[in-house]
């Protein structure tokens, strides 16, 4: 009999295997030769399979499993197409100044590309100064604010991954008040990640939001589909599990009352359930995104809700076969139709699935779930 971390591999391996033969056809199809954008490399004349491609992955940091398993899926894919990877973090998630030296040095190398996950505002002019280098710039997983300081974004699409866990959540309290927690990501800096999830959420509870683009302006009492909230507040927690539980009992010192929480990642879910347990409330709905194995596993113990699963390794991936192909053929790729970025998918993880929302149970996403 296969043990849970056999199964686990042994699923991942048939699921992943449609999944990417999926995405590959889908950045053929999708893909046109020779039309970068204005400051984009557009293919090296003359380059082979043995033309030497330097990429640099850039990522917020290198202690969240999300960005560990994003580096994995890099270096797996620079093996088998042949690519130079250099890979770089940030200390901590938001610290941009890191991540502008390491774009500062991609271009002293002279690479071919760039793969990053943006760590806010501060990090895009030094991405437009890449892409007048010549270099092919592509965001995972957080789209910049600017337009002009990426050629393409490979992300999950936020907004439906919060609200997806809205939806649910306003399905499980089946009428009943929400007094809800949102442990957001940032209140320093303002990054489209932190904002789609948060206001995605909302919108799926019901719940009117103000400024689409900006977390905390939404009125603080009203009606939600399913009966009425109270938004205690929004806490920062830097992504982390140590910040997650401070936001939570700040919030609680504020409401004891919480049975809603809204969490921007897993570690943060973690660090609120930590908060929680400390306060002797257990009957709590915690909700989050990401879909890493660990909070995979804290949906299948009852930790966490539900929680929307997305796909580093794939956004990796893809964005290294992208810069490859780019080099050696001049071929680009395309968003996804009707949207703004080329979308790596999100499935809402529970064992408990709501009417009218759809959703894979916990078997399937440890089966696909990172880290």
């Amino acid at each position: 009999m296969m043990n849970r971390q056999t199964k686990r591999l042994s699923g991942r391996h048939l699921l992943w295997k449609g999944v990417a033969a999926a995405a590959a056809a889908a950045l053929t199809l999708t893909g046109c030769s020779n039309s970068g954008t204005d400051g984009a490399t557009t293919g090296t004349s003359g380059a082979t399979e043995d033309t030497e491609i330097g990429v640099s992955l850039i990522l917020k940091t290198t202690t969240n499993p999300f960005f560990v398993a994003m580096q994995k899926g890099a270096e797996e894919a620079a093996a088998t197409q042949g690519v130079n990877l250099t890979v770089a973090a940030g200390r901590e998630d938001g610290d941009e100044d890191t991540q502008i030296q390491a774009i500062e040095n991609a271009i002293s190398r002279g690479d071919a590309g760039i793969l990053i996950t943006p760590s806010g505002q501060a990090v895009e002019e030094a991405l437009i100064k890449a892409r007048d280098a010549g270099l092919y710039v592509i965001a995972l997983d957080t789209p910049p604010s600017s337009p002009d300081a990426v050629d393409i974004t490979f992300a999950t699409d936020n907004f439906l991954a919060g609200q997806l866990i809205g939806e649910w959540t306003a399905s499980a309290l089946d009428g009943g008040d929400a007094v809800i927690a949102m442990l957001d990501l940032f209140d320093d800096k303002v990054v489209s990640v932190d904002y789609a999830r948060d206001q995605g959420f909302l919108t799926g509870m019901g719940i009117d939001v103000a400024d689409p683009e900006v977390n905390g302006d939404e009125a603080k009492t009203g009606s939600y589909s399913g009966g009425n909230y109270t938004i205690v507040g929004n806490q920062a927690t830097q992504g982390a599990e140590d910040g997650g539980r401070t936001a939570m009992e700040l919030l609680l010192a504020q409401n004891p009352d919480v049975n809603v929480v809204y969490t921007i990642n897993e570690p943060a879910a973690y660090g609120a359930k930590a908060a929680l347990d400390a306060a002797g409330k257990t009957d709590v709905l915690i909700v989050s995104v990401d879909g890493g194995c660990a909070g995979v596993d804290g949906v299948a113990s009852g930790v966490i809700g539900a929680t929307s699963q997305q796909y580093p390794l794939k956004m990796a991936e893809l964005g290294v076969a992208a810069i490859a192909d780019l080099v050696r053929t001049g071929t680009t790729p395309d968003v996804t139709e009707g949207l703004t970025f080329f979308n790596t998918g999100v499935a809402l993880v529970t064992d408990k699935p709501a009417n009218g929302v759809e959703s894979i149970d916990t078997a399937a996403g440890s089966a696909i779930c990172w880290g």
